[in-house]
């Protein structure tokens, strides 16, 4: 099954470029075909194309359906961009395909790499969005320093991951409780500054360790989303 995406479709009634190229040019679909559109914000549409233009291809709204998550919670990950982008684009496709509803990165202290293309970032989480049959495109925030995201997020459980052993960790599996919203910080390839750390304490978020493996940035970000999906589908068997 294949999802095109068009943010506007209500108003528009019509493809963006990129989806209408690949609509006409690649798929060669027709005038009277079906197909399918998502608007990114839980909206399903089952729609006639009418005119298949490579640049705006135009519909028909023939039905709306609401297609929400298939989880309750608001799940946020935090993290410290990766020095290489291709693999921060590699861990935000994966991400929305586990299932995420924001992302932040993160600005630290032993930060690699201290701007990112939040438009790139986007554009992979669309196609992962698409790909994974799902219709909410999860928020990816502008490069924000950590202490303007540890004093967020008070109503959720709030998780900071890191390895510095002489600050003590519990484990994440045992603290999390299913259904709730979570939010994980996620730190730098050289870790978050102790001070950092003590800091996001000091705003009560919990100290937490993913394993005794050491991971990098990237899998560790998935490895906290997925824990997280994995306790929920647990707990409702």
């Amino acid at each position: 099954m294949i999802q095109f995406y068009a943010p506007d479709i209500e108003k528009t009634l019509t493809l963006p470029q990129s989806d209408s190229q690949h609509c006409v040019r690649v798929l060669r679909m027709q005038a009277g075909d079906e197909l399918e559109v998502i608007d990114g914000r839980g909206h399903r549409f089952r729609c006639i194309l009418v005119d298949a233009h490579s640049k705006h291809a135009a519909l028909e709204i023939v039905e709306k359906t609401e297609m929400p998550l298939c989880w309750s919670q608001q799940i946020t990950v935090a993290v410290a961009p990766t020095k290489h982008m291709d693999r921060m684009e590699w861990m935000v496709e994966k991400l929305t395909e586990i299932g995420v509803n924001r992302i932040i990165p993160l600005l630290c202290r032993r930060s690699e790499r201290k701007e990112i293309k939040t438009e790139r970032l986007e554009k992979i989480a669309i196609s992962a969005m698409k790909q994974s049959l799902k219709s909410v495109l999860p928020e990816i925030w502008p490069m924000t320093p950590v202490k303007d995201v540890t004093c967020r997020f008070s109503e959720a459980q709030r998780f900071v991951a890191y390895c510095d052993p002489s600050i003590p960790r519990l484990n994440l599996c045992r603290e999390y409780q299913p259904g709730k919203d979570a939010a994980i910080l996620i730190g730098p390839e050289g870790d978050f500054d102790p001070e950092e750390i003590r800091s996001a304490l000091d705003q009560g978020w919990k100290p937490i360790s993913l394993g005794d493996n050491r991971l990098r940035t990237e899998t560790a970000a998935l490895v906290g989303c997925d824990t997280f999906h994995i306790i929920d589908q647990l707990n409702n068997l």
